[in-house]
């Protein structure tokens, strides 16, 4: 019995259950975000819809409120994608300067250019993003 729990066995269980439990919790946690980030978006439909009901500037303001909405939403995703873009376009220059003085001067150096193009299509993309709304 002594030979079952040596250290490597032992060291073994605890990670399989420190494994088990974060993913546990990663997932309780994403369930009860998803469950409020509904919940928001319900009663907030459940206001817009009473208040475009209602006759008069009730209607407007609440036509006005979902087409600011729906502004500051694009304008979050071009910021975002504007910000990737620049990052792993970045990390595509690092690339090609640490590969190139790592390596030499063969063609290995090159596969920096995959995330340099990746984040130019990214940027690229936000000003699509933003011409389309």
């Amino acid at each position: 019995m002594d030979g079952m729990w040596n250290p490597g066995t032992m060291v073994f269980v605890f990670l399989a259950v420190g494994a088990v439990a974060l993913f546990s919790m990663v997932s309780i946690a994403t369930w009860s975000g998803a469950r409020q980030k509904e919940r928001e978006a319900y009663y907030k439909n459940d206001m817009l819809k009473k208040l475009a009901d209602a006759q008069g500037p009730g209607a407007n303001s609440a036509l006005e409120l979902m087409r600011e909405e729906a502004r500051l939403i694009a304008q979050r995703t071009r910021w975002g994608l504007q910000i990737s873009g620049l990052v792993t376009g970045a990390v595509g220059l690092a690339l090609l300067i640490f590969l190139r003085v790592l390596v030499g001067p063969n063609g290995v150096w090159l596969c920096g250019l995959i995330p340099l193009f990746i984040g130019a299509a990214l940027y690229a993309s936000s000003h699509l993003v933003g011409e389309r709304q």
